[in-house]
């Protein structure tokens, strides 16, 4: 009994030091979050007419990156961070990849405002060919490729869905002003999130989500995970705090009710340390 007292005293410390830890973690990628935003709020108070409509907005983005002031230059762009908006703002290299170039649209879209999430466009065996963006306007999810810079349009000048781009006719007449445009780049096989980029090759997780919850890839948008570190940290900070804060208040319980060990408590320290901080002392 007294080494499993010894080990639990010592696992009891170390979910302590990981929770202290990862309530630091929440604090930091929170005021992390927090300046990402305020830069991006700047960016889009720059580029954007102030009230315009959500279809301005759009054009407003496409033609900053289209015709905006010079941007740095980097000769080996491997070496940035691709998923800063600080970075993928600022680097024409990456502007001109259909990847960091969405990333770049997206946060600034949704820094407008926007209901946006990015489209990947797969071969047949699942690897990504290109990546656009999807834009909820009139009522419907518009494709937007910002590394062409353009909204898809049909023969009619209207805006077209993923759904209508499909068709090889809609798909023509939309890229006939694209200089040089793939005739790769089809719409036929499709996802919002590549699960298999996810470490042990996703786990499999697709065909079991699909199963359990059928249409999800259409319904959760994890698009803002994947295309800013900041929120991503922020998440997983938040995550790891709730699972060992509920760790923590379990093995307090088995020490309380299992072990009988007496321990530190925390709460009850502090209750009554406002107590006597806030109580008026008596004077005799």
């Amino acid at each position: 009994m007294t080494v499993g007292k010894t080990l639990f005293r010592l696992l009891w410390r170390g979910v302590n030091v990981a929770l202290v830890v990862a309530v630091l973690a929440l604090v930091y990628s929170a005021g992390w979050e927090y300046s990402v935003r305020r830069y991006l709020d700047g960016f889009n108070d720059a580029i954007i007419p102030a009230n315009a409509s959500p279809e301005q907005k759009v054009d407003a983005i496409l033609n900053w990156m289209r015709k905006g002031p010079p941007r740095s230059s980097e000769p080996t762009p491997t070496g940035l961070t691709i998923r800063d908006p600080q970075t993928t703002l600022n680097y024409q290299e990456l502007l001109a990849v259909c990847g960091t170039a969405t990333n770049a649209f997206l946060n600034l879209a949704r820094s407008s405002n926007l209901q946006v999430r990015r489209l990947l466009l797969l071969t047949s065996d699942r690897n990504t060919k290109h990546v656009v963006a999807e834009v909820w306007l009139g009522s419907r999810w518009v494709v937007v490729d910002p590394t062409y810079r353009t909204v898809m349009r049909n023969a009619q000048g209207e805006m077209v869905t993923r759904r209508e781009l499909q068709d090889p006719r809609v798909l023509a007449e939309a890229t006939a002003k694209l200089p040089a445009y793939p005739q790769t780049y089809t719409y036929e096989k499709f996802a919002h999130v590549r699960v298999a980029r996810l470490p042990l090759d996703g786990m499999k997780l697709r065909p079991v989500l699909d199963w359990i919850f059928p249409g999800w890839d259409e319904k959760l948008d994890w698009s803002l995970l994947l295309e800013r570190e900041s929120f991503f940290a922020l998440t997983m900070a938040a995550l790891a705090t709730l699972i060992l804060l509920l760790f923590r208040i379990f093995l307090a319980w088995f020490a309380d009710q299992r072990l009988k060990l007496p321990r530190f408590h925390l709460r009850a320290h502090l209750i009554r340390a406002g107590a006597a901080f806030f109580t008026t002392p008596e004077i005799k």
